[in-house]
């Protein structure tokens, strides 16, 4: 076989790779059942080398979960021991540390054998509604407090699935059939693409996955290697102020590019927080490295090569939280990772970085109940809502849009579908975004009200309402956001509160930060954001 033709023949296997990954992630989303999963993606899926090093992720799927189910498989793999590991088996965790960050995340490792030939893992991630302590919020004290801790182990071997670990999650969580229909459904998405594997292999005729992986990862490597010698050399860096929990929180970076490599260091952050807004190291890391992908190699695949090419360093502080700190709400500080990285990266790239955005999703969870001496019914309901994003080099921010994160705007059919609540008012937010050569994208007005004759508690995991997203290279910040009652009462970005029936809760959604001297932005572009009510104030009111 000559070399091009085995160039084009690893080509066709990678693509078919692609397509086993994408089915995998599909046959989650098609059969979760928490609305987190199957309406907004807040999942991941992909396919790892004997070793357990990523060959291919799929396309839905949010950074953090992705970037941390690429290193939680090594744990899996040290943990059950590959002596333990059979045909039909499905490995289990929600540890934090060796997992996704927090414990309402779920992540699932099959192993995939050909025969009785160990040829790869597939593995998975999803968010559940509940693992039972105090709910989806900030205010736990230690990791104890936050739910059912599960640590890999099997959730099925050779094909039977461990009943009493089921019905220990059943006997812990607020909603038992949700929970663990999306386990089966974990399970089942690895399953699929196990199935869909070992077709294609034996389909082509392979006994193993290794020429693939190495074709892959040489590539990879190569490609991204290059991208990294082509930067400035030299070290840069950021810091970045957060609302915190109860007093402000400052995160600091420095990026360095030496050679063929770039490191992030987080020394200067705040330290190990007493509330839940704490971010273990696995976390921090995959956001920090998809920063500085989406600037220096946006269109090289993600896999363990690509990955291995950045280096992360944190001493113990607010980024690298030890156990049994609080981590529930990990995703806010984590979520702005990459403004504070890339906050860094536009030192040295000037004129290419976006600015900052919303960045931290504004997840809502809602515990609704009928008030006292009403009729009705309980119900968990999680939301997820997004800012805008900053202006980029060239074009105005996008509105209402998840970045860095990711995830699919959930329908608000599907939301009130799942507990009794009305969403009066989900539109954009006029004069959110911040002014500049290139606006900034809007937030978003939401309005929610209980159901008549219902009450909820709700978890806020809120951010950019006392530190609002910064333009960059002249641009405006955006508008920062604000949680508030529709009497006017002002609630806390953070923390469990409550909404007392025939009250509405009224979030205003923070807008993107500006890119570029307001001074340079086009008549036509202002003309444009006046007539469809982006703006309503104007640049001189």
């Amino acid at each position: 076989m000559t070399d091009a033709t085995m160039e084009i023949r690893m080509q066709v296997m990678w693509n078919r790779l692609i397509s086993v990954v994408e089915e995998q992630a599909m046959t989650l989303l098609r059969t979760a059942f928490s609305t987190s999963v199957r309406e907004a993606g807040d999942l991941s899926a992909g396919v790892f080398d004997p070793q357990g090093r990523m060959l291919a992720q799929a396309v839905t799927g949010t950074p953090g979960h992705v970037n941390t189910m690429a290193e939680a498989v090594g744990h899996f793999i040290a943990e059950i021991g590959r002596e333990n590991m059979f045909p039909g088996d499905t490995y289990v965790t929600n540890d934090p540390w060796l997992g996704t960050g927090h414990l309402h995340d779920i992540t699932m490792v099959s192993p995939s054998f050909l025969g009785d030939v160990l040829v790869g893992f597939f593995a998975c991630t999803a968010h559940v509604v509940d693992v039972g302590g105090r709910g989806f919020g900030a205010d736990g004290k230690s990791v104890y407090e936050e739910g059912i801790q599960i640590p890999i182990m099997k959730f099925a071997e050779r094909g039977r699935v461990n009943a009493d670990l089921v019905r220990l999650i059943r006997a812990n969580v607020r909603e038992p059939n949700q929970v663990v229909g999306d386990f089966y459904s974990l399970a089942a998405c690895n399953d699929v693409g196990h199935r869909r594997l070992t077709a294609m292999m034996a389909e082509i005729g392979l006994t193993s996955l290794d020429t693939l992986g190495e074709f892959i990862f040489t590539r990879t490597r190569a490609a991204t290697l290059d991208r990294i010698r082509a930067l400035p050399q030299g070290a840069w860096d950021n810091v970045l102020d957060t609302d915190g929990y109860d007093e402000p929180v400052r995160l600091a970076a420095r990026v360095s590019v030496a050679g063929d490599r770039v490191h992030c260091d987080f020394t200067g952050s705040a330290p190990v927080s007493r509330w839940g807004i704490n971010v273990p190291v696995i976390y921090t890391k995959a956001y920090a490295c998809y920063a500085l992908k989406c600037v220096i190699a946006p269109d090289i695949p993600n896999n363990w090569a690509s990955l291995a090419a950045f280096t992360i360093d944190a001493p113990e502080n607010i980024l690298n939280a030890p156990r049994p700190a609080p981590v529930s709400v990990r995703h806010v500080i984590g979520h702005l990772v990459p403004d504070l990285v890339l906050g860094a990266l536009a030192k040295a790239l000037p004129g290419q970085v976006l600015a900052e955005g919303a960045a931290a999703l504004w997840n809502i969870h809602m515990s609704v109940r009928p008030a006292a001496g009403a009729a009705g019914r309980r119900a968990e309901i999680l939301m997820f809502n997004s800012g805008g994003m900053g202006a980029r080099p060239g074009s105005d921010g996008l509105s209402a849009t998840a970045f860095p994160s990711g995830v699919m705007t959930m329908p608000i059919e599907a939301t009130e579908h799942t507990g009794p609540i009305t969403i009066w008012r989900k539109e954009l937010r006029p004069d959110s975004g911040g002014d500049g050569e290139f606006r900034g994208g809007l937030g978003q007005i939401i309005e929610i009200e209980p159901a008549p004759g219902h009450e909820f508690d709700f978890s806020a995991m809120f951010d950019r309402v006392h530190h609002p997203a910064r333009g960059r290279d002249g641009g405006q910040p955006g508008a920062a956001g604000r949680v508030a009652l529709d009497d006017g009462t002002v609630l806390k970005p953070k923390g469990w509160q409550h909404v007392p029936a025939g009250r509405r809760l009224i979030l205003h959604l923070p807008g993107g930060g500006g890119f570029g001297d307001p001074a340079n932005r086009p008549e036509a572009a202002r003309d444009a954001d006046l007539t469809k009510g982006y703006v309503i104030k104007g640049p001189d009111t």
